[in-house]
């Protein structure tokens, strides 16, 4: 019966404004700590999928806080992504430490220089997850540029009721917030709470 009434009634969401990563950050590890599911935060994608959805480019990130149409990407917390990371870069290094070890090995050299390469391995190994590495915080800090030149870091928070509507709306403006309010989503746009 819960899913057919999450179905007929039209979700809403809070949003806000953020002048920086740090304050947008807090809000979101607080929104979590309240209970929010992670699926229910959500940020503005990068500009070019913007653009490309819209059609035309945008001035300021408050032409685009009531749009439901608006491509957005899911939270994800700098913890989150540093496991993720440390996982898919130290892999690197063990693929690059496997394979020189298996090209000495099949070369015919001596064992010392086979379980020498592995260290040779994992520092090329490291070098790439380092280039990696940058790339995406580069690629990070660029989008998060252009949208603090558009005005702000936008945050979206799906609420189910008007107790985690008013909870959101104090957490995003405890946390220095702009231009914080609710308003409806259109029913295929609400995520069904888990």
């Amino acid at each position: 019966m819960a899913d057919a009434a999450w179905k007929t009634q039209p979700a809403r969401e809070v949003v806000g404004v953020f002048d920086d990563a740090e304050t947008l950050e807090a809000a979101a590890h607080d929104l979590l700590a309240r209970g929010f599911e992670p699926e229910r935060i959500s940020l503005l994608a990068g500009e070019k999928a913007v653009v490309e959805k819209l059609g035309h480019k945008y001035e300021k990130v408050e032409e685009l806080e009531d749009d439901p149409g608006v491509p957005r990407m899911a939270y994800v917390s700098k913890e989150s992504y540093a496991a993720a990371k440390s996982f898919v870069f130290g892999g690197l290094a063990t693929v690059g430490a496997l394979a020189t070890a298996g090209a000495i090995f099949a070369s015919g050299g001596a064992l010392v220089v086979t379980l020498a390469s592995g260290v040779i391995g994992a520092e090329a190994g490291g070098f790439i997850a380092g280039v990696l590495d940058d790339f995406i915080e580069d690629h990070h800090a660029k989008r998060l540029r252009g949208q603090l030149a558009h005005g702000g870091l936008l945050l979206w928070v799906q609420t189910q009721d008007g107790a985690e509507e008013k909870a959101a709306m104090d957490i995003l403006a405890r946390h220095s917030g702009r231009d914080v309010h609710a308003h409806a989503l259109p029913v295929a746009t609400a995520a069904k709470p888990a």
